[in-house]
């Protein structure tokens, strides 16, 4: 996280995924049931929905499976009804986790949410306990090795489009956005054929904790497992400076 290049959490973040591929198809497979239900099958008319294809292959969801999945939602008027919800809490010495759930059962997973936390010494606190510590913003990243454009053109590009930020590391370029204007920036870079490694809406930490307690990073880690292996729990959010 702080510690790391974010396009180096990124690949990270991957290599998790791969080895968790059914959960990663699994969460954005539900993100397309709302997307389509919201805004309909057609992505040319629903940009909630080319969003969600755009984090489908990044994260190689084969294009028959993406297909099946818009076409079943169109389809099933019985598809099941996934809810949004969120969860706030904190982990040992006062780590602030922000979890965003996509359920069809709301009971279920905050039995499962507050197990998780409790299994960790940590606790559910009350909705705005830790949101204000995060900012709600659209993040792109670019790395350096796929993207043959210069840094000022892609920077020059990427506000014009409206992004409100963008910075420079080692091996990426970093794209933030207003939440509002994500879609509209993510798609400025699709169409000059950007290579995005990562690209969404996100909670950044405004300031990142260090933990240096043995237990204390194990009662994290495996309150971060246990969200993150739940089917409902579609990202897990931290101010874990890992």
């Amino acid at each position: 996280m702080s510690g790391h290049s974010k396009f180096a959490n990124i690949k990270h973040k991957k290599e998790k995924n791969d080895a968790k591929k059914g959960k990663i198809f699994t969460i954005i497979g539900r993100e397309i049931v709302v997307a389509v239900k919201e805004g309909g099958p057609d992505p040319a008319n629903n940009s909630k929905l080319r969003d969600v294809i755009a984090k489908a292959k990044a994260n190689n969801m084969p294009n028959d499976t993406i297909d099946r999945g818009i076409k079943k939602a169109a389809g099933d008027a019985d598809a099941s009804n996934y809810e949004y919800v969120t969860y706030e809490g904190y982990g040992p010495n006062g780590i602030a986790i922000f979890v965003d759930a996509l359920t069809d059962n709301k009971n279920r997973t905050a039995a499962n949410v507050r197990s998780a936390f409790t299994k960790g010494n940590g606790n559910i606190g009350t909705p705005g306990c830790v949101s204000f510590m995060f900012d709600k913003k659209g993040q792109i990243i670019i790395s350096k090795e796929e993207c043959g454009m210069d840094s000022d053109d892609l920077m020059m590009m990427a506000l014009d489009a409206g992004a409100e930020d963008f910075s420079e590391e080692e091996d990426s370029y970093e794209v933030i956005t207003d939440p509002d204007e994500f879609s509209s920036v993510r798609e400025a870079l699709e169409k000059e054929n950007i290579p995005m490694a990562s690209a969404e809406v996100t909670m950044i930490p405004q300031n990142w904790v260090e933990l240096t307690d043995e237990t204390a990073v194990k009662n994290l880690q495996r309150t971060l497992d246990l969200l993150e292996d739940d089917d409902d729990v579609q990202y897990v959010y931290h101010n874990w400076a890992e």
